[in-house]
């Protein structure tokens, strides 16, 4: 998989243009800059606010609780649901606000006949800042009709983020489903669309399943064999150096005909994925999953240069390694 080019910034907040820029009113981009340079807005002080707007934020889960698993469920997870809490509380005709991977017809948000929210979290964004676009669609649909999906739309460059809305302190426990029958009160009330995007949705997912032993890692089936992969939160370079000394003491594997095959990176954590064989469930991977991590942990805190056979492992990891996002 060819890694993905992204803008360099990698802040973990969302760039704005200077404090001038915020006082010159947007216009049409081909327009005379309000500013009086004589240039084109596009060209003028455009140029910087559709920067800003296009900035990557490298982390944009960073500060939520459950960060490694925000990301599973954005990169890795068919089907799953989390209920979320807002930080000031949901209004008085909203019962609840829940995540979930993906709604039908590629929706960014569904409000519930009776009120609730649905949000989406595996969809296109108008922006770098996932934060900010998620929490902007949010936004929207504690205020939309009740009955009605939420519409794309571009998201601003100064509005809240998803640690702005979201009590801090709230549990994230990811609740993995078998299909995606989440998004309906009544599968007899759907719509044909509805029903066909859900029917669409169920034979592609892949059966998925997440360790209750250690955090963040997903058991999942595929034809072949079976595959763990574990979203971390530990420094990237400190975390393949430990992973390299596993590697080179023969300790980085989850048992017999398992192995670790590589990581990849997803907003800007580290995911170490390894092969199983396809009669390893998931329920026989908490043991040795726990196992690992404790190996790790005593990795982690070796701080000694690495041997020449554990530069080597390190070299194998990294030269192995893609960019999802």
């Amino acid at each position: 998989m060819a890694k993905k080019r992204r803008p360099r910034n990698q802040n973990t907040t969302a760039t704005r243009p200077g404090a001038d820029a915020g006082e010159i009113p947007v216009v049409g981009a081909r327009e005379p800059c309000p500013c009086g340079s004589g240039r084109r807005y596009k060209a003028c002080h455009g140029r910087a606010a559709a920067q800003a707007a296009t900035e990557l934020v490298r982390r944009p889960f960073e500060g939520l609780a459950g960060e490694c698993d925000w990301v599973a469920l954005r990169e890795l997870v068919p089907a799953a649901t989390v209920p979320l809490t807002l930080r000031d509380g949901t209004p008085a005709d909203v019962p609840s606000v829940t995540l979930g991977t993906v709604l039908p017809m590629a929706w960014p948000a569904l409000r519930r006949d009776d009120g609730s929210v649905l949000l989406g979290l595996q969809n296109d964004t108008a922006t770098g800042d996932l934060s900010r676009d998620l929490a902007d669609v949010l936004s929207r649909a504690l205020t939309t009709e009740p009955g009605n999906p939420v519409a794309a739309e571009r998201t601003g460059g100064d509005g809240p983020r998803l640690q702005d809305l979201l009590a801090p302190d709230a549990p994230f426990v990811p609740e993995v489903h078998e299909g995606f029958q989440f998004w309906l009160d009544d599968a007899s009330a759907a719509t044909p669309e509805v029903a066909a995007s859900l029917e669409r949705a169920n034979e592609a997912a892949t059966p998925t399943a997440r360790l209750t032993g250690v955090d963040a890692a997903y058991w999942c089936r595929t034809p072949d064999r079976n595959h763990l992969r574990w979203v971390m939160d530990h420094p990237e370079e400190a975390l393949l150096d430990a992973l390299a000394r596993l590697h080179a003491a023969g300790a980085s594997s989850l048992g017999d005909e398992t192995r670790l095959v590589g990581s990849f990176r997803a907003h800007g954590l580290t995911v170490p994925v390894w092969d199983l064989p396809s009669a390893m469930s998931a329920e026989q991977c908490e043991k040795p999953a726990a196992s690992f991590g404790e190996r790790l942990a005593e990795a982690l805190a070796d701080a000694t240069p690495l041997s020449a056979d554990e530069r080597r492992a390190r070299s194998g990891l990294t030269n192995r390694q893609i960019t999802l996002n």
